[in-house]
Order: structure tokens, then C-alpha cells, then sequence
């Protein structure tokens, strides 16, 4: 809003700026010819007052009009020398808003216009080759002057439209950025929490519904608890840790702590085996660390998944690997005592996390049921050398 009061400001000084000097240049031109002396009969110099009078007061509706009143403007400089200046106004002013071709025609008509007065009203001080070099010199300067500053007004808008689009780019990649940051969060979240709160959940219900434990047994169970709880709140903190410190200053799991996650898991009195295959072993891969991560929140997805869904099952984790190709790894569960093979229940946003963490590091994950009845849940990972 106030960018545009500006500008019709700006145009209305403008207008009259050059219609004052349009006036007080006729004025000045009719007070030179009376005293050098009639070179006219009196009708033309009458006429020559009035289309002058007339060319300035065109000048108000330039804008809406340019091309029109320039033409008018020009047939009238063949006998009228005070509506030069105002033709010339309308000249420049094509020129800074119409194509470059009306301009140039427009130029040469006036050109050859003010030439037929010269012939009709010669010039007693200038010759006619000196009239015609100073009147093109005058019109290469105003169409020049015209189309530079209809350059700079084109290129003046193009940067406020690329700023416009660099602003709207930015706030698009800050609202990306911020939803990346909430899905990464949501997954973190989802991963650490669902699997301390699921060996939590575990142990308190073995504690409530075996009345018939032994005091030993209750207070191994409520060991487990309290262990489970403890290593929960130290996830969470090491969650918001990450979110607080620079990239790379804390250190997160990776597949040197799946052994310890599967123990984890068996001392919490899951039936869980790993399975490294010959020449591979867990604590000595060294692998990127993103792929690290992802491996590790996949076998910790998997172990969760099975205790939700199998809490009985036999669990078999198993990790392949072929440097300079791939990493691949599963996590089955056999079908658990009396249900039947089914798809396991759930929001699913734990599987949908899994995969949008797979999926930034180059893999592939795949999950189903087995012939069997049980479950799998395998990866397979990029491992670039």
C-alpha cells in the first residue's frame, strides 16, 4: 500500500515537472522569435502558440495515452516549434513504456517532422545540415535516455520479484526443515521410548500376574523395572541432548551396541539369539554412521515388535555383510504359542519410521510373515568402502 502511494506520488510531481517545462519552455521560445522579429505570417505564429498550448496539456494523460499523443504530437512539430519539447516529453516516454520498435518510428517521424519545419520556418542562425545534426543528436539522447531507464526499472523489478521468491524459497525450505525436524524427533522418540516402555511393560505384567513368584523372582523382576526405567530416562536424555548440541558432539547407538541390545533383551527374559555370519562380527564393523544408526534402530524396532506381538516367541537376529556392497539384516520371530500367523496389529508408525530411516540411507527394508507363522523383518543397507 505504501509502496504504491509512493509511486503515484512520485508520478504526479513528475507530470509536473515536465509540464512546467514544457510551458515555460514555449514561453521562452515565443518571447526569443518576437524579438528577433516576425519570420512568419502572424496566423502561423498564432497557431504555433496554440498547438503549443495544446502539446502541454496532453502531457497529463502520457501515461494513458503515449503512443497516440506522441503521433499527434509529432504532426504538430511540422509547423509549431513550442510543442517540440512536449513531443519530445511523449518520444522519451514511449520509449521508457512501449516496444523499441514504435519508439524508433516514432523517432524517425519526429526527425523528419521538425526537418519540414525547418524547411517551412527555416532557422536564420543554424544551417539546415547543422539543424538536422542537432536535432538527432537531441532524439538519440532522449530514446536513449528512455530505454536505459526502462532497463533499469525492468531490472529493478526482476530483483524484487527474485527476492520475493528467494523470501517465499526460504520460508519452504524453513518449514521443510522444521517437518524434518519433527519426523526425526517423532522417530527417535518412538524408537527409544517404545522399546524401554516394552521391556517395561513385560516385567510389570509378569509382576502382577504371577502371585505365585517367589519373593527372589519379584525382586528380580522389580530389578528389571527399575533397570528398564532407569535406561529409559538416560534414552530420553541422550534424545534431547542431540537436539541441544552440534551435529556429531554426542554419541548415539550404532551396530556396536546391538550385542548389547540383545542382551538387554534376553536378561529381560526375552528368548533372543544373534546370529553374526562367518567373518562378521558386530563390535568390530565399521561401517558410515548413518548406516550404523539405521542398523541398530532396526534390530531395536524388531526386538520391540516381537515382545508386543510374540512375547512367547523364540527371536532370531541375524546380520550379513560384504564390504564395498551392501549390510544386510532380519529379525525373525517364530509364530507364537497358540495364535495363528497374522499380520501384527498397531498404528504401524514404528514400521513407518523404520522405513523413512532406511530409505534417507539408500536401503530397502521388507517385512512379512513366514511359512512358519512367525514374523520377519529384514534390511538392506548401502555399504560404500
Amino acid at each position: 500500500m505504501n509502496d504504491t502511494a509512493d509511486s503515484g506520488r512520485r508520478d504526479r510531481v513528475a507530470d509536473g515537472g515536465l509540464f512546467v517545462l514544457a510551458v515555460l519552455t514555449g514561453i521562452t521560445l515565443v518571447v526569443l522569435r518576437r524579438e528577433i522579429g516576425p519570420m512568419a505570417p502572424g496566423w502561423i505564429m498564432t497557431a504555433d502558440i496554440a498547438a503549443g498550448a495544446l502539446a502541454c496539456l496532453a502531457l497529463w494523460w502520457r501515461r494513458r495515452y503515449p503512443v497516440v499523443l506522441a503521433i499527434v504530437l509529432v504532426l504538430l512539430t511540422t509547423f509549431s516549434e513550442t510543442a517540440s519539447v512536449a513531443a519530445l516529453v511523449l518520444l522519451f516516454t514511449v520509449a521508457l513504456r512501449r516496444p523499441t520498435w514504435a519508439v524508433v518510428l516514432l523517432a524517425v517521424g519526429s526527425v523528419l517532422t521538425h526537418t519540414v519545419y525547418q524547411v517551412v520556418r527555416p532557422e536564420p542562425m543554424l544551417s539546415t545540415w547543422m539543424f538536422v545534426s542537432w536535432i538527432l543528436l537531441v532524439h538519440v539522447a532522449v530514446v536513449a535516455g528512455g530505454l536505459l531507464l526502462r532497463g533499469r526499472r525492468q531490472l529493478i523489478a526482476s530483483l524484487r520479484e527474485r527476492a520475493v521468491a528467494a523470501e517465499v524459497e526460504t520460508l519452504l525450505r524453513t518449514e521443510h526443515a522444521r517437518l524434518e525436524a519433527r519426523e526425526a524427533l517423532a522417530r527417535e522418540m518412538h524408537d527409544v521410548l517404545g522399546h524401554r516402555l516394552s521391556l517395561l511393560t513385560i516385567n510389570a505384567g509378569a509382576l502382577a500376574y504371577h502371585r505365585t513368584a517367589t519373593a527372589e523372582d519379584a525382586r528380580r523382576a522389580a530389578e528389571l523395572i527399575r533397570e528398564s526405567a532407569h535406561r529409559a530416562l538416560k534414552d530420553l536424555r541422550e534424545v534431547i541432548s542431540v537436539l541441544r548440541a552440534p551435529d556429531g558432539d554426542v554419541p548415539l547407538p550404532g551396530v556396536t551396541d546391538i550385542a548389547e541390545l540383545v542382551e538387554e533383551t534376553t536378561r529381560s527374559g526375552g528368548d533372543v539369539r544373534l546370529r553374526d555370519e562367518p567373518g562378521v562380527s558386530t563390535g568390530a564393523l565399521a561401517v558410515p554412521t548413518a548406516v550404523s544408526r539405521t542398523l541398530y534402530r532396526f534390530v531395536q524396532e524388531g526386538l520391540t515388535n516381537a515382545r508386543k506381538h510374540a512375547p512367547a516367541a523364540p527371536v532370531a537376529v541375524t546380520i550379513t555383510a560384504e564390504p564395498g556392497a551392501h549390510l544386510s539384516a532380519e529379525v525373525v520371530n517364530e509364530a507364537p504359542p497358540g495364535h495363528p500367523a497374522a499380520a501384527p496389529p498397531g498404528s504401524g508408525a514404528g514400521l513407518r519410521g523404520l522405513a523413512e530411516r532406511v530409505t534417507l540411507v539408500g536401503g530397502d527394508l521388507q517385512h512379512g510373515p513366514t511359512r512358519t507363522g512367525g514374523w520377519r523383518l529384514g534390511v538392506r543397507l548401502p555399504w560404500p568402502t
